[in-house]
Formats: C-alpha cells, structure tokens, sequence
C-alpha cells in the first residue's frame, strides 16, 4: 500500500492506494504531529510520497512526524523543469509552489490539448498550458478565506458575518456589501480565466481545491477534478519507481 499527502502550510490531504484503487482518504492537520484521522492499515504502507509547499522547517517537521506514524521510507517531491512533454515557464523551478506542478502534470496527462488549472484554495493558483506542453505562467490570488480573514482582522470598522453568497449585485447592508464583493472579485477572476483560454487557445479549464465548486457556481465553464495534485503526484511516483 501507498500513502500519497498534498500538504498545505497548515492542512494536507491524503489517500491511500493499493493496486491503482483508493482504499481510504481523508484530511489532516500539520501541527507539531500529523493526525490522519481514519487511517488504517498503517502496518501495510509499503511507501509514503509527499508534494508540499511548506517551509523547509515545517517539511522536516512532517517527516520527522510521518516516521513516527509507520516506518515506511518518505520520498517528498518537488517542481521540475521538464518531465513528460511538460515544461516549466519558471527559470528557477524551486520557487515555484510542488502542488501547482504536480496539478499542471495531472492534467497534462490526459488534455493535451492546451489547458488551464485553477487551485482555488487558501490562495487561488492559476497556470496556463499550451498545447505543445508550455506552461505559459501564471497567477497567484487570495483566496476566499484568506480576503475574508483580512477584512475581519484589518478593517475593523467592517463587521459582517461571511456568508458562502453567490450573488454579486451592489449590497445593501454592510454584510452584503462584503460577500457580494468577493463575489463579485471571484467572478471577475473566472470571467479573465475564461477570456485568456480563449485568447491562448486553451481548450479545456480543470478546477480544483476547496472553493472550487463556488467558482463553477459564479459561471466558469470548467470541469471539477478534486484530486488533480494526487493524479500528478501518482503518475511521477509510479514513473520514478520504474525508472
């Protein structure tokens, strides 16, 4: 068995594999210890492969954390500058985030055809492929929770409750106000994501992460793939270990 962990600067997710079939998944906390509430079968890891955007202090942290956890070998990879066809728009490919990579490798893998990825998490990622397999660059925005904790603790004078609120018509009390303007800034995003796949040529737009149905709920014409860092992470893994 296997155990594959997308790891946050906070959180993580991770699913279990034995034979190509998910067994168990879940999510996590990446505190002084990793809780992987529900895992089972811990005996039975054979390996345990990690992408992760966290600090160098934070990923020795989850390691030490993991070896705790069962004692099977921990293998963390990174961004690169080419694999399969893919090629990094990045000149210096370790500041770039491993989860983007591992997301734009997923899709990669099967829409060859020209592509872009939204990662609407903590912060919103965006990256651009074409169809020769050129990444195009990118963006990187702040994501729903993270604009509403900046209101929250920044403008004091602002008090709303955050509401999950898919209208962006003007507001007409401070609350509406605030979760129409996300709204509204969200939706701006998707309208720009939408213009530029047109002007690049890019057929297909894959969303994934926490908020993702929220943006295909504001009108972005772009299929959910909730697992598109595993399906990366996986297939590198798996070419890795044949290599």
């Amino acid at each position: 068995m296997k155990l594959f962990i997308d790891a946050g600067n906070t959180r993580l997710k991770w699913c279990l594999e034995d034979g190509g079939g998910v067994i168990q998944s879940g999510t996590g906390i990446l505190d002084e210890q990793v809780h992987l509430e529900g895992l089972e079968y811990r005996s039975e890891i054979s390996a345990i492969a990690v992408s992760t955007v966290a600090s160098e202090a934070r990923r020795e942290q989850l390691a030490a954390s993991l070896a705790d956890l069962c004692p099977a070998p921990v293998r963390f990879y990174w961004a690169e500058a080419t694999r399969g066809g893919l090629r990094n728009a990045y000149p210096d490919v370790a500041r770039m985030g491993a989860d983007r990579w591992h997301a734009m490798y997923g899709a990669w893998l099967s829409h060859k055809s020209g592509f872009a990825v939204i990662d609407a998490g903590s912060a919103v990622t965006v990256d651009y492929v074409d169809a020769r397999g050129q990444h195009l660059g990118g963006y990187i925005l702040p994501g729903l929770r993270m604009m509403v904790r900046s209101l929250q603790n920044d403008a004091a004078r602002i008090w709303f409750d955050p509401e999950q609120v898919l209208e962006t018509a003007p507001g007409k009390s401070t609350g509406e106000c605030v979760n129409h303007g996300l709204a509204w800034l969200s939706g701006a995003m998707v309208e720009r994501v939408q213009s530029d796949a047109r002007t690049l040529g890019l057929k297909d737009i894959l969303v994934t992460g926490g908020d993702a149905d929220r943006l295909i709920g504001l009108g972005l014409s772009g299929t959910l793939h909730p697992d598109l860092v595993f399906a990366g992470l996986r297939a590198i893994d798996a070419e890795d270990a044949s290599g």
